[in-house]
């Protein structure tokens, strides 16, 4: 059993470093609805100032009352205030007359339709552009210390839910005697506290998650306030009284039915054992109210699990986007597929390990309703890729669709390590595990009484001893009861209650030694182990996927955003200089073709004030865009003729206002580098 130890401890170490480096990866990516475009547009010049300023985002977005602002150079806020919403995802803000000529930032930060927060800000210019003193918060909204709490929070409530529904449904479902099994007990009591500490968590942090992102807001009852007026708030209630549910269903499980569960089991063991007693095994006293409390414990947990589902599927992805009325319930089912199947796999794994025993039916009965869930799990989840990536495009070519493929990866490891496992079960001896069941079930009644206090009992040495009767008969083996039978000396109760205590141990060890030596037993054990580590990393990856944006939204906001950057053309631009020498005034003009993101070809020609070919000795061009920090990215075009040179391939990462820096050398001494900005889409 000290084996177990280190290998749990190695799973909770995969665990930690998978969902780290996978948090981490999807931090910048966490928004799923996306600013597709804007009036006026991101990095225009305006003739005359606008009376408002409106987005349109890619879905349906939440504001609150300062989710937009716009800022003067000096970064004074010149807007009216509260948003409003024009209708087909279009949000706009008044501004305040008499704006002066500049340049204007607009800010913006808002939730999406599937509860993530979305942020950004862009530039446009009245008049002509000027400088800005505007100080954008570097952090994007849902990171720093706040984010990562929410994220790790998430990915508990995940494992909570799994833990909670496969565990109760394995017991009631697969091994109704478990209910009686402490271990099993601890899985599903377990998954509970983990997923209503997680849930009460997310939403003390939710209000400070989608807007300031500061440690000290998690506990400002205003935001508390405004977060149970949104939908993911509502969603995060709804959980908890279900939860309150979830405990009573605990309570019933693990008390009336487990002693149920366990009655039945002695009325089987002792039927088995006599020839002339019930031949069902069921017990006929009580068998019917145990299974009419096992059909209402299986329709209230039903009821239970798919309402804790359903408050992921009406505050997440599947609320939002296309068929979002059939998208919901297929979510249910998906997440309940995955907590029978994970859930019920992570309660198999410490009933192998961790429980005195296990009957081979059990493990036969989950063995079914794994290969079920795997089933519901590949058809759901077909639908569930192409509503959100829609494209083999976007399956390949964005982060939700890679961790898409990674899942699937997954799934098939743990399916193929499923089918050893089918292999081992088959292996098991029936009859064993019946026998160690029942040895076990007399050893945990023998430990009973042996841990209940006996009262100090002396036998009188003039009684009749065919009248004395035993004072703790359950505290003594049968050799002791006939020797005590006959003796006239004090009984020690201390004594007894430790020998019986002792011989328990010692049943239990040889249990133990023989349960390890079945070659069926371990090698389901290890194969189950090996579908539980893979699982867990499974679970990681799906808990980024669903804070990762879709495949789907990223490419339509890419084509909308490549539209409208379409405007733009060839560039050409005419920039003088002047060297200082006596030979050393002339025109550089700068043609760039397509003048856009990706790949463009450029040429020089530097004229001489007359207009005719000045031939140079060197050019040199650098691009810079200051609002991302890129650049300066240098270009060594080559001369093509008198007054004339070339580039090909020059790219541009980002669209943006570019500084255009042309280094023109007249002569060995005299050179001079003149700038020109540009709009690239």
């Amino acid at each position: 059993m000290r084996t177990v130890v280190p290998r749990f401890r190695n799973l909770l170490l995969l665990f930690l470093a998978v969902t780290g480096a996978l948090l981490a990866a999807a931090a910048p990516v966490s928004a799923h609805a996306a600013l597709t475009g804007s009036d006026p547009k991101q990095g225009s010049v305006v003739d005359t100032a606008p009376d408002r300023v409106s987005l349109t985002f890619s879905e349906n977005v939440a504001l609150a009352d300062d989710s937009l602002r716009v800022l003067d150079p000096s970064g004074k806020r010149v807007d009216k205030g509260k948003a409003a919403s024009l209708g087909n995802d279009t949000y706009a803000v008044a501004l305040h007359s008499g704006l002066p000529d500049g340049t204007f930032t607009v800010t913006y930060q808002v939730v999406s339709a599937d509860s993530h927060p979305v942020s950004g800000a862009y530039t446009f210019s009245i008049g002509a552009p000027s400088k800005t003193t505007v100080d954008l918060p570097s952090e994007a909204a849902g990171g720093g210390v706040v984010g990562t709490l929410y994220g790790a929070a998430r990915y508990v409530s995940y494992a909570g839910f799994v833990l909670l529904v496969g565990g109760a449904a394995f017991v009631l479902g697969c091994w109704p005697r478990g209910a009686g099994v402490r271990p099993v007990q601890r899985v599903v009591v377990s998954g509970w506290v983990a997923l209503t500490a997680a849930t009460l968590s997310m939403l003390l942090m939710r209000g400070s998650y989608t807007g300031s992102g500061k440690v000290a807001d998690i506990f400002d009852l205003n935001l508390l306030g405004q977060v149970l007026q949104t939908k993911t708030g509502a969603a995060l209630v709804s959980r908890l009284l279900l939860l309150a549910a979830a405990a009573l269903f605990i309570a019933v499980l693990f008390g009336a039915y487990a002693r149920g569960a366990s009655e039945t089991g002695d009325s089987a063991g002792k039927s088995s054992g006599e020839s002339s007693g019930d031949p069902s095994g069921d017990g006929a006293e009580g068998s019917v109210p145990q299974r009419d409390l096992a059909f209402g414990l299986g329709i209230g947990g039903v009821v239970v699990a798919a309402g804790l589902a359903a408050t992921w599927a009406m505050a997440e992805h599947a609320s939002t986007g296309i068929q979002a009325g059939l998208a919901m319930p297929v979510d249910v089912l998906h997440l309940l597929a995955v907590a029978a199947w994970l859930g019920g796999l992570s309660t198999l794994l410490v009933a192998l390990y961790r429980a005195p025993f296990i009957e081979a039916t059990a493990v036969r009965r989950f063995s079914r309703v794994a290969f079920g869930s795997v089933v519901a799990l590949a058809a759901t989840g077909l639908y569930q890729s192409w509503r959100q990536v829609g494209s083999w495009s976007a399956l390949t070519g964005t982060w939700y669709g890679q961790l898409l493929l990674i899942k699937v990866g997954l799934v098939a490891v743990v399916v193929g390590i499923a089918w050893f496992s089918r292999r081992w079960t088959a292996r098991l001896s029936e009859t064993a595990e019946t026998a160690e069941a029942a040895e076990t079930a007399g050893a945990e009644r023998a430990t009973v009484v042996a841990q209940r206090p006996a009262e100090p009992v002396t036998v009188p040495a003039t009684s009749d001893p065919a009248s004395t009767s035993d004072p703790a008969p359950d505290a003594r083996t049968d050799s002791d009861s006939h020797s005590s039978a006959d003796s006239d000396t004090p009984v020690d109760p201390t004594r007894s209650a430790q020998l019986a205590r002792q011989r328990t141990a010692l049943a239990t060890a040889r249990r133990k030694r023989d349960r390890d030596a079945d070659p069926g037993r371990s090698g389901l054990r290890r194969s189950v182990l090996a579908e539980a580590s893979v699982a867990v990393v499974l679970l990681a990856v799906t808990t980024v996927l669903t804070s990762t944006e879709p495949g789907r939204t990223e490419e339509e906001a890419a084509r909308v955003t490549q539209a409208a950057s379409s405007d733009s053309g060839p560039l050409s631009l005419r920039v003088p200089f002047d060297t200082g020498a006596q030979d050393g005034k002339g025109t550089v003009v700068i043609d760039l073709a397509p003048g856009r993101v990706g790949s463009n070809g450029m040429h020089l020609y530097v004229e001489r004030p007359n207009g005719s070919g000045f031939d140079v000795p060197e050019v040199k061009v650098a691009f810079t865009l200051k609002a991302k920090d890129i650049g300066p990215l240098p270009v060594v075009p080559d001369r093509i003729a008198t007054g004339h040179w070339s580039a090909g391939g020059v790219q541009l990462p980002m669209a943006g206002d570019w500084q255009i820096a042309v280094t023109i050398r007249t002569s060995d001494i005299d050179q001079v580098t003149v700038t020109k900005n540009a709009k690239i889409g």
